[in-house]
């Protein structure tokens, strides 16, 4: 089984051994503001390897590249001046801007992040994680390649313990900073142009990027599109039970995540009842969300109804998460 280290107790120790295991190109389950990552070297193509074969993760789906800073960015992606702005804005944050990669013609000093981290695309997505994953990559001295630290489509993690129970017995290190305060992963956009197109809803609402960007943020506008970032996929976050959204009512022996604490119908025979937040708070219903979906899937035998979720502000980023664990799984 995997070690774990307080970060909160034991600063010092987390930071050394998780760069003693980065080092020896192995993947370290860390904690970041979003959910917990499982981070590897980003310019390692063995390393990035480590991180698909551990999640079972299709290699066409890209990795997220974490920077410590925004010279490191630099180093390694080009930058057009509306994502500059945006990374002055929300760095540190849950915000991943995809952006061209910088050839090393260009004079990028050291090793480039490597075609598999990337999935072979000319563009990469970059984040600056807050707290002790900044640190980390910082001490580490390169860019940390870092989706989720799951088993590839599941519920994504939020604290070391879910971490422990899906990946404990593959990795050698989980780092503890506790549960993870914003709760689902960063918000995805990609300019082009004058353009900004959101990739995936996430822990920075789009109305604060609009905000800063001047300018609105188009969706997408069919699902199959081409897998330009993570968390693209129809089918993610996925229970073994079976989601139904949009409930009205409960059946006997469902499941139910509600918002909002308005009672639905027929919970009173459900094998579990779970408010996301009683008090209508959207930031407090995404930190809950992931934790709740794994609450209710060890108590489903019948599946997991879900109650209706504002589709504002950071409700645009539940309901993603939902419509994906509830998606046809193939």
């Amino acid at each position: 089984m995997a070690e774990i280290i307080d970060t909160h107790a034991e600063p010092e120790r987390a930071l050394q051994r998780g760069v003693a295991v980065l080092s020896e190109g192995r993947p370290v389950a860390i904690p970041t503001e979003t959910v917990y990552g499982l981070a590897a070297d980003a310019t390692s193509a063995s390393a990035v390897l480590s991180i698909y074969e551990t999640k079972g993760r299709p290699r066409f789906n890209p990795l997220i590249a974490h920077v410590s800073d925004k010279a490191m960015a630099e180093r390694h992606a080009v930058f057009d001046p509306i994502s500059r702005r945006l990374a002055e804005a929300f760095w540190p944050g849950p915000l991943t801007l995809v952006l061209p990669i910088r050839p090393q013609a260009d004079g990028a000093a050291g090793p480039s992040i490597d075609a598999l981290a990337s999935a072979g695309l000319d563009t990469v997505g970059l984040r600056m994680p807050e707290g002790f994953a900044r640190r980390l990559i910082s001490a580490f001295g390169r860019p940390l390649a870092a989706p989720s630290a799951n088993t590839s489509g599941r519920i994504s993690p939020t604290t070391a313990a879910h971490v422990a129970e899906d990946l404990g017995d593959r990795i050698a290190l989980i780092l503890d900073g506790g549960p993870c305060p914003v709760g689902v992963e960063s918000t995805i956009v990609k300019v082009e142009g004058e353009r900004i197109r959101l990739l995936r809803p996430g822990g920075l609402e789009a109305a604060e990027i609009e905000r800063v960007a001047g300018r609105p943020l188009e969706r997408p506008e069919a699902a199959g599109a081409a897998i330009e970032a993570p968390g693209m996929l129809a089918s993610h976050y996925a229970p073994d039970a079976l989601v139904r959204l949009e409930a009205t009512e409960v059946s006997p022996g469902e499941a139910l995540i509600r918002f909002g604490g308005t009672p639905l119908p027929g919970e009173d025979q459900a094998a579990l009842v779970i408010d996301l937040s009683p008090a209508g708070d959207l930031h407090a219903a995404a930190a809950r969300l992931f934790s709740a979906l794994k609450e209710a899937d060890a108590a489903a035998a019948k599946g997991i109804a879900v109650g209706p979720i504002p589709g504002e502000g950071l409700g645009e980023a539940i309901r993603d998460r939902l419509a994906r664990a509830a998606a046809p799984r193939g």
